[in-house]
């Protein structure tokens, strides 16, 4: 069995995604001290109360730009609420992030656009992964399977706990020392 700590790509899963996305932010902003690890990617972020998802929205971690995830249409609208607009444009921001450089991608989730191969954050996916820089990322449940088919065998899953993702990044640090 392959020890989780040597794939390329974390997913955290095991806890509500709310909680995930604080733990990606404490990690980001542990490792981004001063003169700390050049990071690329976004993190959902949503107002606390927040139902609905409407006022949801993905924080660019270099730079700070915010992206809606969701779009408002109004009451009694039966059409898909994901402004996939904005999404795609959150994720041509961390692609062009991942050219400038950096050490670690963060991305909120693999979700129903990247399941659909519908864009989103799709091809900030795949520019991490064809320059081989770690991705630590969270996949619900019910798109598993095309996470699999997407990412496998480069992905292993890890508890949402922060002891966990330390470990794992841990790992990446020493398998990217032994190939320098």
């Amino acid at each position: 069995m392959t020890d989780r700590s040597s794939l390329p790509i974390a997913v955290l899963q095991g806890a509500p995604s709310a909680e995930i996305q604080a733990l990606l932010a404490a990690f980001v902003a542990r490792l981004q001290a001063p003169g700390g690890v050049r990071i690329a990617g976004l993190i959902e972020q949503a107002p606390d109360g927040c139902r609905g998802g409407a006022p949801a929205r993905l924080r660019a971690i270099a730079g700070g730009q915010t992206f809606p995830i969701f779009q408002q249409l109004g009451p009694g609208s039966s059409a898909c609420a994901l402004d996939s607009v904005s999404l795609v444009e959150a994720g041509e921001q961390v692609r062009r992030d991942i050219a400038k450089g950096c050490d670690l991608v963060v991305l909120s989730k693999f979700a129903k656009l990247e399941a659909e191969n519908r864009s989103g954050l799709l091809g900030a996916f795949s520019d991490a992964i064809a320059a081989g820089i770690p991705v630590v990322t969270a996949v619900a449940p019910k798109f598993q399977e095309r996470w699999h088919a997407f990412a496998a065998p480069l992905y292993g899953q890890l508890p949402a706990d922060p002891a966990a993702l330390e470990a794992w990044w841990a790992g990446q640090q020493a398998r990217r020392a032994t190939c320098v």
